[in-house]
């Protein structure tokens, strides 16, 4: 299971907070088809949000914890019947950040004033 630090953890419950659930598990729990879903979700998006149907809260968090050792996943948030879901791309963590070069700083606007001296 991936490890999140308390700042980058912050960062993905903001960016969370948009989304709309991706995958529903239903009362039967976990399915092979419910984890490949998971898997494509965590591929295409890196950060998911998944809301389960399930009732007992102690099965709500063992379901959690055995997504993310599943799929080698970061849990991000559970509230509620409402997990979070984090795993960076493998081809992402691999390219360096491009930098952009700063922006030049425009000239003000000359007004009317500036050119009555």
């Amino acid at each position: 299971m991936l490890t999140l630090t308390i700042a980058h953890r912050r960062e993905l419950k903001a960016r969370a907070h948009a989304l709309n659930p991706v995958v529903m598990i239903g009362k039967t729990g976990l399915s092979a088809s419910v984890i490949e879903e998971l898997e494509r979700g965590l591929v295409s998006h890196e950060l998911i949000k998944v809301r389960a149907q399930i009732d007992d809260r102690i099965a709500r968090n063992a379901l959690f914890e055995e997504i993310c050792q599943q799929l080698n996943a970061a849990p991000v948030q559970h509230i509620g019947k409402i997990f979070v879901i984090y795993r960076p791309n493998p081809e992402e963590t691999d390219k360096k950040p491009v930098r952009t070069p700063a922006r030049k700083k425009r000239e003000p606007f000359r007004t009317k004033r500036s050119f009555q001296s």
